[in-house]
């Protein structure tokens, strides 16, 4: 299970409570959205659980310029230039 219980931002439909329970819970999120349809249509309180987590749960907060940067790779021990042989198929480079 994930650890953070937030909002998602880029997988939401209204206002992202399924897209962060699905997270949370490593699932897909149409599971979860298709759980409280079916609640809704069966008359369960699904719409006021929902707008409760929208309140309750914070939104999840966006990537700073600092972490959206890659971080580059070490070096490798032997460079491609140096390898013998192709790491894919085996045969002897030339």
């Amino acid at each position: 299970m994930n650890s953070q219980f937030v909002r998602t931002k880029n997988d939401k439909m209204i206002a992202g409570v399924c897209g962060g329970l699905a997270r949370y819970f490593n699932i897909d999120p149409a599971i979860v959205r298709l759980l409280f349809v079916l609640a809704v249509v069966l008359g369960g309180a699904s719409p006021l659980i929902y707008v409760v987590l929208w309140i309750v749960m914070p939104e999840e907060q966006a990537l700073t310029a600092s972490a959206s940067t890659p971080v580059a790779l070490p070096d490798h021990p032997r460079p491609v230039e140096q390898w013998k042989y192709d790491p894919y198929t085996g045969e002897k480079m030339k």
